[in-house]
């Protein structure tokens, strides 16, 4: 909240100088908990990177490059900020429960992480159960507790059940998508992770979706999520990253006599 502070006026009639100060806020340190959803449809082939071997990233491949590439430049921000990962299936189950700020610990976890056979409607339920029980140890120790869900199916709407009331942590959601067909649906499903989302976030909560298959739009969506939720706008007033085709072109300075000379010592 800024206070206006007046100041003293003149005897010549000019106007009052006047300062704003803005409160300080304690901004807390984040333990963030992301979740991966692990359905076959999360193998669907990405564009625009190719991993070692010369192929294309499939969407969970991606998905791992994002999450190291998150957690390195999170802790650069703060190196006490904690992480820790999750799995999507029918319901969501632990892949690593401790928190930690060792980036090899995240590593570790991505290289763990492996897709499942087949799954029904996925259940969002237990993922809001350890987030909301993560979330009263994390308040305990002065830190917030924020929910990063990786969404890949276009069929199937995912459900939940959690009261309304209970608002215990932030959520940001990353839908990736197929484009729409008779066999999908992914309009309908990014309407209910935007319902699922205002239902339970705390903060401000982000969600974003693609459906171009191409994985430097998710790099570049996951960066903007590095954004704290409790210094965060709403999602409606992100004008970030700015198109490099929007940006004006630098103006050259014009040639004089003074700076068209070329030395020759």
């Amino acid at each position: 909240m800024a206070e206006r502070v007046e100041g003293e006026g003149s005897n010549n009639g000019e106007r009052n100088n006047s300062s704003y100060h803005l409160q300080p806020l304690e901004i807390d340190n984040e333990d963030i908990l992301f979740c991966v959803d692990i359905d076959p449809q999360s193998m669907v082939e990405m564009k625009g990177v190719t991993g070692l071997n010369g192929r294309p990233l499939t969407r969970l491949d991606a998905i791992k490059q994002a999450i190291v590439l998150f957690v390195n430049a999170k802790l650069t921000i703060n190196p006490q900020h904690r992480f820790a990962f999750a799995t999507l299936s029918n319901s969501a189950s632990w892949l690593r429960k401790e928190f930690s700020s060792e980036v090899e610990s995240t590593i570790a976890a991505m290289q763990e992480l492996s897709v499942t056979t087949s799954s029904s409607q996925p259940d969002l339920t237990t993922l809001f159960q350890l987030a909301a029980h993560e979330a009263e140890k994390s308040g305990t120790q002065g830190r917030i507790l924020r929910v990063i869900l990786f969404y890949c199916r276009s069929t199937g709407l995912p459900q939940h059940q959690w009261p309304v009331n209970q608002r215990l942590f932030t959520l940001d959601i990353m839908y990736l998508h197929d484009k729409p067909g008779p066999d999908n649906c992914p309009q309908e499903v990014y309407d209910t992770l935007v319902d699922t989302l205002e239902h339970v976030t705390d903060y401000e909560g982000y969600i974003f979706e693609s459906g171009q298959a191409s994985a430097r739009v998710l790099f570049r969506r996951v960066l903007v999520l590095l954004s704290h939720p409790q210094q965060r706008c709403i999602q409606e007033y992100i004008n970030i990253p700015k198109s490099l085709a929007n940006k004006a072109p630098l103006v050259q300075p014009m040639a004089t006599e003074d700076n068209s000379r070329v030395s020759t010592q």
